[in-house]
């Protein structure tokens, strides 16, 4: 049990002196669905712009609303309120550890951010997140155009069709 407190202990020095180093980080979260397209879009560029002003921008992925795994469900003043939708966006980022706490309270006092989660990653990582979905929209694009050809081919064979 010693064992165990003395390496959280060991842990947490290290945490506080790595306070000046630069790490990466990224914050993932959920929008309001309630909100309009464009509003969607610029709280992601207020809470991108608070990242821009405490540390660097390494990679991103701009709000996109999806349908969620679950309900999500908060108590607000005005009652409950239950999410079956919401946009999604995400933000890798480089800061120091003292910059990042201050990132999270921005992120949780935003009104616009149902839910979010902020995890330890590395510039590697999150680039790779972007030429990954690159790459899946692409076969996506190239998907339905193969439709769009074998459905015009499926009409043309039955306009030659005699009845």
């Amino acid at each position: 049990m010693a064992k165990n407190q003395d390496e959280a202990v060991l842990a947490d020095d290290a945490l506080e002196d790595a306070g000046s180093e630069s790490r990466v980080y990224e914050l993932g979260f959920h929008l309001d669905p309630a909100l309009p397209t464009e509003e969607a879009k610029k709280a992601y560029q207020a809470m991108r712009a608070a990242i821009a002003g405490k540390g660097a921008v390494v990679a991103e992925g701009e709000p996109e609303k999806i349908q969620l795994a679950y309900t999500i469900s908060l108590q607000e003043t005005s009652g409950r309120r239950d999410f079956d939708s919401a946009y999604f966006s995400w933000i890798a980022y480089e800061t120091t550890a003292t910059e990042h706490a201050g990132i999270i309270a921005a992120a949780g006092a935003d009104k616009h951010i149902i839910r979010f989660i902020d995890l330890l990653t590395t510039k590697d990582a999150a680039r790779h997140s972007v030429e990954v979905r690159e790459i899946s929209l692409k076969a996506s694009e190239r998907a339905e155009d193969a439709e769009e050809i074998a459905g015009a081919e499926l009409d043309a064979a039955l306009e030659n069709v005699v009845v």
